[in-house]
């Protein structure tokens, strides 16, 4: 069973979670509006992948900076602090593989069904600091690794 959950501007659907997979991995599919972009953040439990599937994404991950394009992926190891955007005026859509599985649940639980709604923040804080996610700086800046490039 799939859930679509907006979480802060994009809109993510659920493919598959810990109650598919036997806790294995997470399967998202997103839509990225243009201009958007997550905090510098890191996963210290999981890695993510991410698929591009239309559009493109331009990730600064530790030190590096890359622009992905339809059918391009790159994978983001546990514990790299990292930035993923859309750049222009372009959306973007890209499938994202978290493993083991614990992103869809942060989703899950901080998700709205109304765009215009406002995330519960003290939950947001809650779920990433059960799963292992830390936030490194607000939405708009770069990981300070990622900066010296």
């Amino acid at each position: 069973m799939t859930q679509s959950f907006w979480f802060f501007g994009s809109y993510l659907t659920i493919l598959a979670d810990r109650t598919t997979t036997g806790g294995q991995y997470d399967l998202i599919e997103g839509y990225f509006p243009p201009g958007s972009q997550t905090p510098p953040h890191r996963h210290t439990r999981y890695l993510e992948q991410l698929y591009v599937l239309e559009g493109e994404f331009t990730i600064w991950a530790g030190e590096n900076k890359l622009v992905l394009s339809t059918g391009e992926s790159f994978l983001i190891p546990v514990g790299t602090p990292h930035v993923v955007a859309t750049i222009g005026d372009r959306p973007a859509r890209g499938l994202i593989i978290a493993t083991p599985s614990a992103f869809a649940r942060l989703i899950a639980a901080v998700g709205t069904q109304d765009k215009t709604e406002t995330p519960d923040m003290a939950l947001f804080d809650r779920v990433s600091a059960e799963i292992g996610d830390e936030i490194l700086g607000s939405s708009g800046t770069l990981p300070s690794a990622a900066t010296k490039t």
